[in-house]
């Protein structure tokens, strides 16, 4: 009866489970937020600078400046603008989904100083001479759209007609200007430009006693609109320069989407049919908890309101990979369980208790790199950031928890007692509980390979390719996107194929002729360049929309300032740095001070590997590039801290090492047992990059090239180097000080230190 209250209660949570899923998230994938590269749209980087000689930039001065921006965009009608003070003197505003992105960026940066003035560019009215809030949109008796003022003073407005009307023609005229400049502008120089710079100059005939101002013109009702709304905002407390700024296209975001959608679902698919394939019951319990995986991702960055971006879908799939690495790691001890001759439910119990720790290490290792990549990371960057917290947090909550209450439910019922290939395991493996058989004493596939005795020709290996790779990147140097050399980044797009000879063309037509460009997109329909210099705003309006005429497209345009540049490479080498620094202090804690040296130079092996690579391709490195550095510090010290938590296993079932062959015994052993799990978490991971690279979006293509090189370093360096450095290590240890007593260390030092007591 209990037994089957248990296979009944596992029912109920799966229907549960899918019932909660099936109903609720379509909604909430509909309610959240996606940024620009993935709907179009613009993200501009204003530096504050004072507006009058002696003014103070303050917090407040912020503050405000970002509420009359916000009053600004209420006007265009954008859906979950974000605009975010950063440091100082910085404010960050994205626009997601904006259509009419030129006037979007001219209503932003517009200070809104309102002055009239005469035909000699005299002051007759200031913008504190109209009524607050008394600037609306309307149509004129001839149905054309019109703007109306409400001014503060009718007499005064009275008396100003009056002197205007005075003047011969044809000067008199009431020049009403936006942002006037002393010294630049002149009506007179305006007047006879096709486009010029002032909002009107209508005749005054005769006094007005009124205290309603007409501006009329060859306006479209979105241009009242627009002014009604820049005039309501008032003047900016603030001058506001712009020193970086990311324009896509929505046709371009919109298909972005489609193919990284599409390359996740085949990444995600391919692992979970692994996952079921090689690991059988554990492999559908896995795929049951991936499913609820990526339902609480999505319903937590929802509630937290997040913006999901391209590299953010990239990180909840790889976020799968972390919690699949979970899953093997437990399905893995579990079998191990079983073959020395335990019972299911007793293998399952040990299994479960014996992954935890290595599962919690590893996580929390690249908790910490998540978070400095939050703290100093940008934009996109930061959602990466966010999404991989949240994966690692919620990972511990399905792939550990969720994943054996299932399968406990299971395995408590007693139907799985006795079915090892449940378990995806053969019988001829399982040893009889009789043989009293230990885990260190069982075989694997891998007893013929020797780690520990050739650890030198793989110490001389590395040191081969890393001089290679210092060569490599000597001769090459890298290829670094505007993001670290500051300049601008256009990017067309066509509906049809592209040949390097139309986009050069176009673009020295246009005035800016490139120096290289590079194709790309599975149609062969992106054309990518770059220029040293950082465009101005009225040169990136004018591109796309000679973009638009040529390809039917609006262009992608991205610049950086010098400043911008020089902050973005201080902050990677800090994240770098502090990464770095967190994770060894943590592993010197938990472990021992040697393993914690030898994970951080397996991760500067790792990461020198990835740089040299794209070096000798020529691949850009942007912002984006650090964080799949990043990424790949979290995999590469998930992989070698669960080679080093089964060396710490290992050696507490020795209890005394008096000899260095015991040493070199304990990490061959450790190896050989992890191997398995290290080759299949990174085939795991390996499918949904492979998926990223053919399928996903030509944007995140060097982000995906970034981690398949780094995977493949990782999991060499986690084999190869970190076990091999630390057994190098652990035998002067044991030479200087003779036979070490484990079970004393374990009492002495319950976090790690190692170091002998005086």
């Amino acid at each position: 009866m209990k037994s089957r209250g248990r296979i009944i209660a596992f029912l109920i949570l799966l229907v549960l489970f899918f019932s909660l899923i099936g109903t609720t998230s379509m909604p909430i994938a509909k309610d959240i937020k996606l940024g620009l590269d993935l709907q179009g749209g613009f993200e501009v980087l204003y530096e504050v600078e004072a507006l009058e000689e002696g003014q103070v930039i303050t917090q407040e001065v912020l503050a405000d400046t970002t509420d009359a921006l916000i009053n600004r965009i209420d006007v265009l009608g954008v859906n979950e603008p974000v605009i975010a003070i950063e440091g100082e003197n910085r404010i960050r505003v994205q626009l997601a989904g904006v259509e009419d992105q030129e006037s979007a960026r001219e209503l932003l940066s517009t200070e809104a100083n309102l002055t009239f003035r005469d035909a000699n560019d005299n002051i007759m009215l200031a913008g504190n001479d109209l009524k607050q809030g008394g600037a609306a949109s309307t149509f004129g008796q001839d149905g054309q759209p019109i703007v109306t003022l409400e001014l503060n003073d009718p007499g005064k407005f009275a008396e100003v007609t009056q002197t205007i009307s005075q003047m011969p023609a044809p000067d008199n005229v009431l020049v009403i200007w936006l942002d006037f400049e002393e010294g630049v502008d002149s009506y007179q120089e305006e007047r006879t430009k096709p486009d010029p710079k002032f909002v009107s100059d209508p005749r005054v005939s005769q006094r007005i006693n009124s205290s309603s101002v007409e501006i009329s013109g060859a306006f479209t009702v979105e241009e009242t609109q627009n002014l009604a709304g820049i005039l309501n905002a008032g003047a900016l407390p603030v001058s506001l320069k712009e020193i970086s700024s990311t324009s896509v296209g929505a046709q371009f975001g919109a298909q972005a989407l489609d193919e990284t959608m599409l390359a996740a679902a085949i990444g995600i698919g391919l692992v979970l049919l692994f996952m079921l394939i090689y690991y059988r019951l554990p492999g559908l319990i896995a795929v049951i908890t991936l499913a609820v995986f990526v339902y609480l991702i999505l319903l937590t960055f929802e509630w937290i309101g997040g913006v999901l971006t391209l590299p953010g879908i990239a990180a909840i799939v790889l976020g799968v990979g972390m919690a699949v690495d979970a899953n093997i790691i437990t399905a893995e001890r579990i079998r191990e369980e079983l073959r020395i001759g335990r019972s299911v439910k007793d293998s399952f119990l040990a299994g479960a208790k014996s992954s935890f720790s290595a599962i919690f290490d590893a996580n929390i290792t690249t908790l910490i790199a998540s978070v400095v990549l939050f703290f100093f990371g940008t934009s996109a960057v930061k959602g990466f950031a966010t999404l991989s917290i949240i994966s690692i947090l919620v990972s511990f909550l399905t792939a550990v928890w969720g994943s054996r209450i299932l399968l406990g439910l299971l395995v408590g019922s007693g139907i799985l007692d006795g079915k090892v290939s449940l378990f995806g395991l053969r019988k001829s493996l399982v040893h009889k509980p009789e043989e009293k058989m230990e885990i260190l004493d069982l075989s694997t596939r891998f007893d013929r390979f020797d780690f520990a005795g050739n650890r030198n020709k793989f110490f001389l290996f590395s040191l081969a390719t890393i001089i290679a790779g210092m060569a490599v990147i000597g001769i090459f140097r890298l290829n670094l996107g505007i993001d670290f050399s500051s300049g601008t980044r256009v990017e067309v797009t066509s509906n049809s194929a592209l040949t390097q000879e139309q986009v050069e063309t176009f673009l020295t037509e246009e005035g800016y002729p490139p120096e290289n460009v590079v194709i790309s997109g599975d149609a062969s329909n992106i054309g990518v360049t770059s220029y040293t210099e950082p465009f101005t705003q009225e040169q990136i309006n004018e591109l796309k929309a000679a973009s638009m005429e040529e390809f039917g497209n609006d262009a992608n345009i991205s610049t950086v300032s010098p400043t911008v540049g020089e902050e973005l490479v201080k902050n990677a080498i800090w994240a770098l740095a502090l990464a770095s620094i967190g994770i060894i202090i943590y592993v010197a804690f938990r472990f021992e001070w040697r393993m914690g040296v030898a994970s951080i130079v397996a991760l500067l092996h790792d990461v020198f590997f990835i740089i040299a690579a794209f070096s000798l391709l020529r691949m850009e490195v942007d912002i984006t590039f650090v964080a799949a550095i990043l990424t790949i510090v979290g995999y590469s010290l998930n992989d070698t801290i669960v080679t080093f938590d089964r060396i710490r296993e290992n050696l507490r079932s020795m209890k005394k090492v008096d000899s260095e062959e015991q040493l070199a015994l304990v990490v061959n052993k450790s190896l050989r047992q992890t191997l398995a799990r290290s080759v299949n978490t990174v085939l795991a991971v390996v499918f949904v990059v492979l998926a990223l690279l053919v399928f996903g979006a030509p944007s995140i293509y060097n982000f995906s090239f970034a981690l398949l090189i780094g995977l493949i370093a990782g999991t060499y360096s986690s084999i190869f180097i970190a076990a091999q450095l630390w057994l190098v290590l652990k035998k002067r240890e044991l030479r200087k000080n003779g036979p070490i007593d484990i079970e004393k260390k374990e009492e002495e030092a319950k976090w790690g230190s190692d170091e002998p007591v005086v």
